[in-house]
């Protein structure tokens, strides 16, 4: 990053470029970078202001997670050849301290799945929904940004593990095709056609919401907290709608639906789950290898191209996890 947006963020925010790999020391390793991840949390972190992690600086390498290759080894924990994942940064080669990453199960498949459905992105979806949500058979979920990384995960665990009457809002006739047909969701809802959302909320959720899991925030969030239950869960993990503000907006009161229908609202942040990352990659893992979940991904082609990618965020055009592939 070579300065600060204002707004959604351009080219002339990043620069690119060539420098030569360091020399390895001990303890260290070489990964060639495979798969890069792109992330909407990325824009908080283009601020000075402070947030739930360390703002990037100017002139610092983009951070971000990635897979790749141990090419070159200076550690007898990991030998070249062997596959890794770990904040590995927007770039085509990195050097790490070898208990930085962490290695690759070859039978998992798709390998990308480590950076979608048992990354983040699933990861967050389990807790926010298992400890948050709290989702009981035929109970009524309602997930923003459907089709992105987090919801599209957030919605296939809530239909095919628990059970429950699965409402996606996104943001094209497609993506809703892709929710109802490909992953599963027993409905969706196309934002930007439904100009009236608390009305086609009304008609997909007839038993009213009860479960929340808030991608989004804005105008969405309002319309969804206009048809919560009593006793409704709601998990708040991002508000991609905000980021890019450049000055706050005002929006509707939701306290008085939260105490009106004794609502619990809680942020998640998977930082708060160190200790049972792997239970839930233990769980995650399962569900895929049986079939239960699709890893729902976009794969942009070349390390000159992630800008774009990223940009593409803010505008919704990427169904699933948004990876590059170097």
């Amino acid at each position: 990053m070579c300065q600060r947006p204002q707004g959604i963020p351009q080219q002339e925010h990043f620069r690119l470029e060539t420098v030569e790999v360091p020399a390895l020391s001990d303890g260290e390793v070489l990964v060639k970078n495979n798969y890069l991840s792109v992330d909407p949390y990325m824009r908080n972190l283009m601020r000075r202001s402070k947030s739930y992690m360390d703002s990037y600086q100017i002139g610092e390498i983009f951070g971000g997670a990635g897979i790749g290759e141990v090419v070159e080894s200076r550690s007898s924990g990991l030998r070249a050849g062997e596959r890794v994942w770990g904040i590995l940064g927007w770039q085509e080669y990195s050097v790490h301290k070898a208990g930085q990453l962490l290695k690759m199960d070859p039978g998992v498949q798709p390998a990308t799945a480590y950076l979608s459905i048992l990354g983040t992105p699933g990861l967050i979806a389990y807790f926010g929904l298992a400890d948050v949500c709290k989702p009981r058979e035929g109970e009524t979920l309602v997930v923003s940004s459907g089709a992105g990384a987090v919801g599209a995960a957030v919605g296939q665990i809530a239909k095919k593990i628990y059970g429950c009457h699965v409402v996606g809002i996104t943001g094209s006739n497609e993506k809703v095709h892709y929710l109802k047909e490909e992953l599963g969701f027993d409905e969706a809802v196309n934002y930007r056609l439904d100009h009236n959302l608390r009305i086609e909320l009304m008609k997909t959720c007839p038993n009213g919401i009860d479960m929340y899991f808030d991608n989004v925030g804005g105008d969405i969030s309002d319309a969804v907290f206009g048809h919560i239950n009593d006793y409704a869960r709601i998990a708040v993990c991002g508000q991609i709608a905000l980021y890019n503000l450049v000055r706050p907006e005002a929006g509707s009161r939701i306290l008085p639906a939260v105490l009106l229908h004794r609502a619990m609202v809680k942020g998640i942040l998977i930082a708060d789950y160190e200790d049972r990352l792997s239970e839930a990659r233990l769980e995650l893992g399962r569900w895929l290898r049986e079939g239960q979940l699709k890893c729902s991904e976009t794969i942009t082609e070349g390390l000159e191209n992630t800008i774009d990618a990223f940009i593409n965020l803010f505008s919704g055009t990427n169904p699933g996890k948004q990876l590059v592939r170097i």
